[in-house]
C-alpha cells in the first residue's frame, strides 16, 4: 500500500471515529465543555502512553521540536473545547461541518506557514467554502445558536493550525504516537485547574458516555495524526468530509435530529469546494496519487 493510500484510509477511519465522539460528547449531557475535554484527553494520553511504552518508542523529541509541539497543543485544545461546545449546542452535522472547515485552514497555513504552493484557483474554492460555511452558522440576529455557531467555526480554525503543525512535525520525523502523548498530556494539564475549581458531579451513565467518546477520540487522533504524516493536506483532505455522513447518520439514529435546507447547501457548497481542489491536485500532481 502507497503512503497515498494509507492516508486515505486513515483519514476516513479518523472521520467515523470523531463523528462517534461527537455522538458520545452529546450523549453525555449537561456538562461544561472543558470537562468533556479533560476526560476525552486524558483517555488519548493513556492510549498514547501504552503504545509507547509496549513499542519501546523512543519520543523522538528535539529541543526545537517543542515550540511546534506546544502550538500544536494548544490550537488542538481550542480546537476541542470548540467543538464540544458546538455539538452541545447545534445539530451534530452543523457542528461537525463546521469543525470539517479544518482542511481548509489546513491549506491556508501550510502555504503561510510551510511554504506549500497555493493557486488562483484554490483560493477561490477555499473563499466559496467560506461562504458556504455562512450558510451553516447562518450570521443573524434572529439566529438562536449563531454564538455557538461560530465558536465551532473557531474550532475549525483551531483543528486546521493544529493539522498544520502536525504536518511540520511529521516532516521533522516526530513520530506519531510521541505528537498524540504531549498534545494529550498538556491539554489534560491545561484543563485540570478548572476540573479542580468548578468540577460538575457526573452521573455513572455521562461518565460512560465521556469514557467511549475518550476511545473513539483516541482512534481519531492517532488515525488522522497518521494520516497527515503519510501524505498532504492537498491529497487527502477531501476524504475527512466522510465525518458529515457519519454524523449525520448517528444524528438522526441517535438524537433524530435532521439539518435545516440552509445547511444542507452550506454542507453541499464546502464540499463541492473540497472534491474540486482534489481534483486540482490530482490533475497537477497525478504521481502523488498513485
Amino acid at each position: 500500500m502507497t503512503r497515498h493510500a494509507k492516508g486515505v484510509l486513515c483519514i476516513i477511519i479518523s472521520a467515523f471515529c470523531f463523528a462517534l465522539m461527537n455522538m458520545f460528547v452529546r450523549a453525555a449531557g449537561d456538562l461544561p465543555s472543558i470537562e468533556k475535554s479533560f476526560f476525552r484527553n486524558a483517555v488519548a494520553a493513556i492510549f498514547a502512553a501504552v503504545i509507547v511504552l509496549k513499542d519501546h518508542s523512543e519520543i523522538n523529541i528535539r529541543k526545537n521540536d517543542i515550540p511546534l509541539l506546544i502550538l500544536r497543543s494548544v490550537m488542538g485544545t481550542v480546537g476541542i473545547i470548540c467543538n464540544y461546545y458546538a455539538v452541545d449546542h447545534l445539530v451534530l452535522s452543523d457542528a461537525s461541518m463546521l469543525n470539517k472547515m479544518s482542511p481548509f485552514f489546513t491549506i491556508i497555513f501550510s502555504w503561510l506557514f510551510l511554504s506549500e504552493r497555493i493557486s488562483l484557483k484554490k483560493a477561490v474554492m477555499i473563499i466559496c467554502a467560506f461562504i458556504g460555511s455562512l450558510l451553516v452558522i447562518k450570521p443573524s440576529f434572529s439566529n438562536a445558536a449563531l454564538g455557538a455557531s461560530i465558536i465551532g467555526f473557531i474550532g475549525g480554525l483551531g483543528a486546521g493550525s493544529a493539522y498544520t503543525c502536525v504536518r511540520a512535525l511529521g516532516k521533522r520525523g516526530v513520530k506519531g504516537p510521541a505528537i498524540v502523548l504531549f498534545f494529550s498530556a498538556f491539554s489534560c494539564a491545561v484543563t485540570l485547574p478548572y476540573l479542580l475549581f468548578f468540577y460538575q458531579p457526573m452521573t455513572g451513565y455521562q461518565l460512560l458516555m465521556l469514557l467511549f467518546a475518550g476511545f473513539a477520540a483516541a482512534g481519531g487522533q492517532f488515525s488522522i495524526t497518521a494520516a497527515y504524516t503519510y501524505a498532504p493536506a492537498s491529497e487527502i483532505s477531501i476524504y475527512d468530509y466522510s465525518q458529515i455522513i457519519f454524523a449525520a447518520l448517528l444524528g438522526f439514529i441517535a438524537f433524530q435530529q435532521i439539518p435545516d435546507t440552509l445547511s444542507v447547501i452550506g454542507y453541499a457548497i464546502i464540499i463541492a469546494m473540497a472534491l474540486l481542489m482534489f481534483v486540482q491536485d490530482r490533475k497537477a500532481e497525478p504521481s502523488a496519487i498513485r
